[in-house]
């Protein structure tokens, strides 16, 4: 078989290869000429109160759709609901919940179902970065939070919103990273729950078939709590830090969560399957397949992997001069307003 099946490979690659991408672009082409209505549709957002699900939510209700909010601060859901139904929603519900216990995951599908009687989308969106090197953790027990939030907290309302989504032949939207793809030097445990997303939602899709549709998300750098310094820290905890914020951006540039929003959901209602953005990461990520060596060359250089030496004296944060970080940087990440203790 080591003999035979690399001749089979390339010689089936090559002629099923051109058919299948001219079938996709097809697809593509009708998709986009007919996507998704989503007026009165019911989705579910998690991690709605902020951030990316907080745009992401906006978007929903400028198509039309129902909504049902799920997040832990409630204040925050209720100003994003609030928003929401002056920009299109017909009906917004607030769910406060936390997602990495299953028996509230569990309430808030029963929630959405026993106040609209369907479930369309779920949109997986909650979620926490990790920033520190492995051997510096005091606590590995501590590191649990990012499967329960990260990998959990999306698997848990999937299972319980099965049957509701085989009934309308909904979709799972699921918010992994190019983390997943790619790896970050300090990231190794945020790195490992998005891979796992990946990894158990693609899985998921071969065992629905055509029951219940998934796209996988895979964001570059937007703005939002992580990239405005919220991070869970080697002290076992989240904290905000915008100097290691910057030490660990460096020159990426961010991109503005409404932009972010738009582009997913527009994908999203047209069927797609994967989504990298902002698109030019598939750059990083072509360069991630076919040439890692170099990739995880230039990583340890950026970020001067070593506990002997500080993330913030690293050439990633030397390089990033003011004035080049007002123009890489959406505006809300450097607000003097942002905690920093």
């Amino acid at each position: 078989m080591d003999i035979l099946m690399p001749p089979i490979a390339f010689i089936s690659l090559f002629f099923f290869l051109p058919s299948f991408y001219l079938y996709k672009f097809i697809q593509y082409l009708l998709s986009s000429l007919f996507p998704e209505n989503m007026a009165n549709k019911v989705v579910l957002i998690t991690g709605a109160s902020s951030g990316l699900g907080e745009h992401i939510a906006y978007e929903y209700a400028k198509r039309g759709a129902v909504l049902v909010l799920v997040a832990r601060r409630v204040k925050s859901l209720q100003e994003v609901a609030m928003r929401c139904r002056d920009i299109g929603s017909p009906s917004v519900l607030v769910v406060p919940a936390d997602v990495s216990k299953p028996e509230e995951c569990q309430r808030f599908i029963e929630k959405a179902i026993n106040n609209f009687g369907r479930l369309d989308h779920l949109v997986n969106n909650a979620g926490i970065e990790s920033v520190g090197l492995v051997e510096e953790i005091t606590d590995m027990t501590n590191y649990k939070v990012l499967m329960d939030v990260n990998f959990w907290g999306s698997v848990y309302p999937t299972y319980f919103a099965i049957p509701h989504l085989k009934a309308s032949k909904g979709r799972v939207v699921v918010m992994s990273s190019m983390a997943g793809y790619t790896f970050v030097p300090r990231m190794a445990f945020y790195s490992a729950s998005k891979g796992a997303l990946i990894s158990f939602y693609d899985t998921l899709r071969m065992e629905f078939g055509s029951e219940i549709a998934i796209s996988i998300i895979a964001p570059g750098v937007i703005e939002s709590e992580m990239t405005k310094g919220k991070v869970f820290t080697t002290k076992g905890k989240m904290e905000v830090d915008q100097e290691l914020r910057d030490a660990m951006l460096g020159l990426v540039p961010v991109q503005p969560a409404k932009d972010f929003a738009k582009a997913v959901v527009s994908r999203v209602c047209t069927g797609a399957r994967y989504i990298i953005e902002p698109k030019w990461w598939y750059g990083l990520y072509f360069h991630r397949v076919f040439l890692p060596e170099i990739v995880d060359y230039w990583q340890r250089v950026l970020y001067s992997l070593s506990p002997q030496v500080p993330v913030t004296r690293s050439l990633s944060k030397r390089m990033l001069y003011f004035p080049i970080k007002r123009l890489l940087y959406a505006q809300s990440i450097q607000s003097a307003e942002i905690k920093k203790e």
